[in-house]
């Protein structure tokens, strides 16, 4: 075990903690089967200075460093290592520069998704990139995944709009990727290997960000199906006629019965999907949404109901931003997954989570970005229920494998962790895994840096 003490030389006062109930809550994000470790020590930085000095102190010292943001990912890469010291980011909180001309911001990693989007909003700017912990999750935790919400079907996900970075080394030298200006390819994109990496390359220090021109409130509408196959089809067939809505989601029956029961919103019963989609194009969004309810109900949809203001519109939304809270009021221990598709195999993926759910004997319940067929299905069972656990486990895997049978991808946005490093092996070649591997030991050469995250 390290010593508190050769930490507390580097740093200033208040920087440095031990205590065991401190470290204890700072030791794991929400992942479910993540295993955390104790601790040895938390670092709150304040600074790129701060970093620097832990980094290359433990870089010198062999120790690992698990950099964490708000703690709320979903894959345990932010989870504790027994000896570690955690470095938490999430007092570097300042938004640096919004600038309205160059349509861009320069934030800190601790600033809040939310907190952003509002501070821009107000010079009548727009950041896109929403996942659905937008009001907790930081832009710093949001660039090691890749974060992607429901907007990003049009707009993209958090490293579409990633300009540049201040990315301290393993060693503790600071390094700037990326630039200022709307085009660059200046050596290689150094900027695009570090988003995505969940700090196993480098800690990201400071971010630039491009912003949009704040878009129209958007109109709403939401449609219930009888069957997944016409919710499904509906999807591809209303993208494929050249719309883009700036929303475009998906909710089984499972996850709108768990909603219903802490929000009555007066939906219709026994409906086996439904889709939400929003269009923000002003003018044009009436009939965006005539388009998206002809294509429903051609698919057969049972009913479609298409708001005629903004506020209407946002009580539809809360269907699908109770989806997270709606789970949690199960009573029932989670287990979230991402896993993403091509659109044409939606159906195939819904139906088979059924299959799934029946075959390990667990409720597995579905929402998702239909529009980019990122969906999330969600494993519910009885955490104190041995064989029930395992049965999750299980039925986890077959979804892994599924979306891979499907042309997917193990996951869309929630980042690997440790929760699917097995996984990658499965989804990468072998000369991906050299290539990754190859490219993690040169930068990080005594695997300080978030070690067992990410390559198996």
């Amino acid at each position: 075990m390290i010593s508190t003490d050769a930490l507390r030389e580097l740093l200033p006062e208040g920087r440095v903690f031990d205590d065991p109930d401190v470290l204890a809550a700072h030791s794991r994000d929400r992942a479910t089967f993540c295993p955390a470790g104790t601790p040895a020590a938390l670092v709150r930085a304040y600074d790129t200075g701060d970093v620097a000095a832990v980094l290359e102190w433990a870089h010198e010292n062999r120790v690992p460093v698990v950099p964490q943001g708000a703690r709320s990912g979903l894959s345990g890469a932010a989870n504790a290592l027994d000896g570690c010291v955690l470095l938490s980011l999430e007092k570097m909180d300042a938004i640096l520069d919004i600038d309205p001309d160059e349509q861009l911001a320069v934030v800190q990693p601790g600033v809040v998704n939310g907190v952003l989007a509002a501070a821009v909003a107000e010079k009548d700017l727009f950041y896109p990139p929403d996942p659905g912990s937008r009001s907790i999750s930081t832009i710093g935790g949001n660039v090691s995944t890749n974060a992607g919400g429901m907007c990003c079907v049009k707009y993209g996900v958090t490293g579409d709009f990633v300009r540049g970075l201040e990315v301290v080394l393993a060693d503790g030298r600071v390094m700037r990727t990326g630039r200022r200006t709307a085009k660059g390819v200046a050596g290689y994109d150094l900027t695009r290997l570090v988003v995505g990496a969940e700090g196993t390359l480098g800690v990201v220090t400071e971010v630039t960000i491009a912003l949009r021109p704040a878009s129209a409130q958007p109109l709403t509408a939401v449609a219930f199906f009888p069957e997944v196959a016409g919710s499904a089809r509906t999807v591809s067939g209303y993208l494929a006629e050249g719309y883009q809505p700036s929303v475009l989601e998906f909710m089984d029956a499972s996850s709108v019965k768990a909603v219903q029961q802490i929000a009555d919103l007066g939906f219709p019963e026994g409906m086996a999907a439904m889709l939400l989609v929003q269009s923000d194009r002003g003018a044009d969004a009436p009939d965006d949404l005539a388009a998206f309810e002809r294509v429903a109900r051609a698919m057969g949809a049972a009913e479609v109901v298409v708001s005629d203001s903004a506020a209407e519109g946002e009580m539809l939304m809360q269907a699908r931003r109770l989806v997270g809270d709606a789970h949690e009021k199960l009573g029932k221990a989670l287990l979230v997954d991402d896993v993403c598709v091509p659109r044409r195999h939606l159906v195939d993926l819904v139906e088979g989570l059924q299959r799934i759910a029946e075959e390990h004997r667990v409720q597995v319940l579905c929402s998702g970005h239909a529009g980019d067929g990122n969906m999330h299905p969600v494993v519910a069972f009885d955490h104190g229920d041995a064989d029930e656990t395992a049965r999750a486990q299980h039925a986890f895997d077959a979804i892994m494998q599924l979306g891979l049978d499907l042309g997917g991808t193990i996951t869309g946005e929630h980042g690997i962790g440790q929760l699917k490093r097995y996984w990658l092996g499965r989804e990468l070649d072998e000369a991906g895994l050299w290539a990754s591997r190859a490219i993690k030991a040169a930068l990080d050469p005594h695997n300080v840096l978030n070690p067992t995250r990410v390559l198996p």
